[in-house]
């Protein structure tokens, strides 16, 4: 038994250790909006937030986990209300989709880190990989949020 914290709920769940986060989240979870793209932590489309930090759940055992406290894109809010949520929606971001829910946990994190990042700073952090290319539209929506001061 596995015992770990996803949005704010304790599961308890018969898997096997080494299964790797996204499939138990996507699998035994039902919660979909955590992408599986490459495999290999490459991609970036399976980041979830692991105590606040982005991660890339398809390469971590779900029985490194116990101890934190995960959030995925459903976790972010229910309604799409977060900031970064509604600045996608706003710019325009998505295109094919999806790869959209990693790119989102993984702004959401730059912005918690820092509130007025540079076009530098964002294309540093977010790795990402966005097979439709819109990543002037993220930068926009990253910047729209700084301007906002996160709200």
């Amino acid at each position: 038994m596995v015992k770990i914290n996803v949005n704010g709920q304790q599961y308890e769940l018969n898997v096997d250790p080494s299964t790797p986060l996204l499939w138990v989240l996507r699998d035994n979870l039902n919660l979909t909006g955590t992408k599986y793209g490459c495999g290999i932590s490459q991609c970036g489309a399976c980041t979830v937030h692991m105590n606040g930090q982005a991660v890339r759940s398809c390469s971590i055992p779900v029985s490194q986990v116990e101890q934190f406290k995960i959030v995925t894109i459903e976790g972010l809010s229910e309604d799409a209300s977060h900031p970064v949520q509604k600045a996608w929606i706003e710019e325009d971001v998505p295109q094919c989709g999806y790869c959209q829910s990693g790119q989102i946990m993984t702004a959401v994190t730059l912005l918690e880190n820092n509130a007025n990042p540079s076009d530098e700073e964002i294309d540093r952090a977010m790795t990402n990989i966005c097979r439709c290319g819109t990543y002037q539209r993220i930068r926009r929506a990253i910047h729209k949020v700084a301007a906002k001061g996160g709200e």
